[in-house]
């Protein structure tokens, strides 16, 4: 007898970075991390990027991933931030220096607004070193509320930050 999967397997799109350490490396543990619980289905090229924000900080590494997950966005990110945590980061001041970080840029095609998580990412849009990746990997993915690809919202929204692809994908 077979038995019927009842759950739902949603498509995330998750953005990764890290500006301490071995910085290639850290993405790569997070990354190692999370395909142990989560289905990962892409990765993204890996650039080099000057900080925003807060800028006296070194530069950041950046990669997005695609994952197929059963976890609703709340246990998601809770993992997620489990993750960060395992990993060895402290969090200190806002867009500050960090190990790791881990975003999640898109949760299938749900608009999610609550004290801990919003989702699309509320600075997406704004930041090319998570624009860029995306498109690598999910580009013809629909941006809930917009109802465009994500290739078409990075044409529409390109920024003069410098990003430099420091890593092709396999």
């Amino acid at each position: 007898m077979r038995l019927l999967k009842l759950l739902h397997q949603f498509k995330v799109l998750l953005g990764l970075g890290s500006n301490l350490g071995d910085k290639k490396e850290n993405i790569a543990h997070a990354i190692n991390h999370i395909g142990k619980t989560l289905y990962i289905k892409r990765t993204s090229n890996l650039y080099q990027t000057c900080p925003t924000g807060y800028i006296d900080q070194p530069d950041f590494y950046n990669r997005c991933i695609t994952v197929e997950t059963e976890l609703f966005p709340l246990s998601l990110l809770a993992f997620l931030k489990d993750t960060e945590i395992g990993l060895g980061r402290k969090r200190s001041i806002k867009w500050g220096p960090r190990l790791i970080d881990i975003d999640i840029l898109l949760f299938d095609v749900k608009l999610i607004y609550s004290r801990r998580l919003a989702v699309p990412h509320k600075e997406m849009l704004k930041r090319k070193f998570a624009m860029l990746p995306a498109c690598e990997i999910a580009g013809d993915w629909i941006y809930p509320g917009l109802h465009k690809t994500v290739k078409a919202l990075y044409r529409e929204r390109r920024e003069a930050l410098a990003v430099q692809k420091i890593m092709k994908i396999r």
